[in-house]
């Protein structure tokens, strides 16, 4: 009881010095660890108590308390005999903490870690015209369309975006896009005329991550189909041997499971040139889920691109100067909805990637018609000729928690064979040609790394045309 007392007044005396010298302590350890380390400072009613894992404690001063005169006679006391029970702690439980990889830095570099964070937040978060609250938490940005990140690359800065390119031949769009096809939308609010809609990126986005420059970036991979891939596992339909100048197809979005923060679950297409070592060039768009990146489980509506295999370009969505979007209805990064439900209602997105015959730029295209926006040609070496190979597929990562294999579902979480309204699909896979012709698959192939955790079955027919099934589970009595 005597003892309690005694570390609550050493509590106050530290929030009064800290409010005297402005001292900062964030601490990002464990629940578990912040329980067994009693020294880790807690905030008084005068501050917000944020002790969540991942997160930074809001930097706020307290206001000195008022202190009892009794409490200055035992200060000096208490703060040594504190002291002396934080190094005996802090002894015991180092060990402890080295294990588990979990340090708490030093105030000064917390600070200048938050200084850092904040810098960049300053740099993708552009001013916004107007802003709208999304049901799922998200904030959508209205951004004037010339001051997206894209325009801070040297060579867009001043520009504006070009006018739309001419259409693959045989491709006859509408223009139309589903309405309720994001959730920010539900609101009924739009961006004007002029912007562009941008998922607001938060600190707790960027913590998520392992370091800031590593945010909005896939982790370093091979992306050779016939090997294994760093916990990267593929379920693909493929075609190579030509020379490629964009891909299309519809994709099933569905709500897969991922078990951790660590892992993510993503259906794509991929338009890929380069030699699959460091020069690898990739172009994609689809649908994932990462609770890494966006903090939950929704499907998101993506787009990323890299020029040295994932190296050090590139990035997903507008999370740095690159993809250049031209569309107001559309928030690239930003929720799905609706999603598909087994045996239920299907829904599925149209993509279009494609080469301009003219400027040589990559345009996107959702739907029948709506263009997203497009990927300057100056960012890549190999793609700004074509592309060699077209993916399309699932992908999951596998971090083997309990050193089993991840549980973490691909597509509907169901097996190709189950077939419609039960696996994950896509349908009408196309590519575009040399002469800017929109035609179908003449020799697809399919690919899956581990058969029984995820597989692929592929078809033909009139109404579909090229497609396949595919997906899985993850861990079961096949795949231990």
């Amino acid at each position: 009881m005597i003892i309690s007392r005694w570390m609550d007044l050493v509590g106050v005396a530290f929030l009064c010095a800290k409010a005297r010298h402005k001292w900062y302590h964030f601490d990002h350890s464990r629940s578990r660890q912040q329980q067994q380390h009693k020294c880790t400072e807690t905030q008084t009613g005068f501050q917000k108590q944020t002790t969540t894992q991942g997160s930074f404690s809001n930097m706020t001063s307290s206001s000195c308390c008022k202190i009892s005169p009794i409490i200055p006679i035992f200060v000096s006391y208490l703060l040594v005999l504190s002291s002396s029970i934080c190094l005996v702690h802090s002894s015991d439980t180092g060990k402890n903490l080295n294990a588990t990889n979990q340090t708490t830095l030093r105030p000064e570099e917390e600070l200048h870690k938050l200084k850092f964070i904040r810098a960049h937040l300053n740099k993708i978060n552009k001013p916004a015209v107007k802003t709208i609250q999304s049901p799922d938490g998200d904030i959508i940005d209205c951004v004037e369309t010339h001051l997206q990140p894209a325009f801070d690359h040297p060579k867009l800065k001043g520009q504006r975006p070009l006018d739309p390119p001419a259409r693959p031949n045989g491709h006859n769009p509408s223009g139309m896009v589903t309405e309720e096809f994001q959730l920010w939308s539900f609101s009924g609010e739009s961006c004007p005329e002029g912007t562009i809609p941008i998922r607001r990126t938060t600190e707790q986005d960027v913590l998520r991550a392992t370091s800031v420059r590593k945010f909005g970036r896939k982790k370093i991979r091979r992306v050779r189909r016939d090997t294994n891939s760093n916990g990267h596992e593929h379920a693909v339909g493929y075609v190579t041997g030509d020379q490629y100048y964009g891909a299309k197809a519809s994709i099933n979005v569905w709500a897969p499971r991922v078990v951790n923060q660590y892992e993510f679950s993503l259906s794509q297409m991929w338009v890929i040139s380069g030699s699959f070592g460091d020069d690898l060039n990739t172009i994609e768009a689809g649908w994932q889920v990462s609770p890494e990146l966006y903090g939950d489980n929704y499907p998101r509506f993506f787009t990323y691109w890299t020029t040295d295999a994932y190296q050090a370009t590139g990035c997903y969505n507008l999370l740095c100067s690159g993809f250049v979007q031209t569309n107001n209805r559309i928030a690239i990064g930003a929720a799905i909805s609706p999603t598909s439900s087994y045996n239920g209602g299907q829904f599925d997105i149209s993509l279009l990637i494609w080469k301009d015959p003219k400027h040589g730029n990559w345009w996107l295209e959702f739907g029948s018609g709506v263009l997203v926006g497009y990927w300057p040609s100056f960012l890549f070496t190999h793609l700004t000729d074509h592309a060699s190979m077209v993916q399309f597929g699932g992908e999951i990562v596998n971090s083997r928690p309990s050193g089993f294999h991840t549980s973490t579902q691909m597509g509907s979480g169901h097996f190709a064979g189950e077939g419609f309204g039960k696996a994950s699909y896509f349908r009408n896979l196309q590519v575009v040609d040399w002469d800017n012709n929109l035609i179908p698959l003449s020799n697809l192939r399919v690919l899956a790394d581990h058969p029984n955790c995820y597989d692929i079955q592929g078809g033909i027919n009139r109404v579909w045309g090229n497609y396949f099934y595919y997906g899985g589970p993850g861990k079961n009595p096949r795949c231990p």
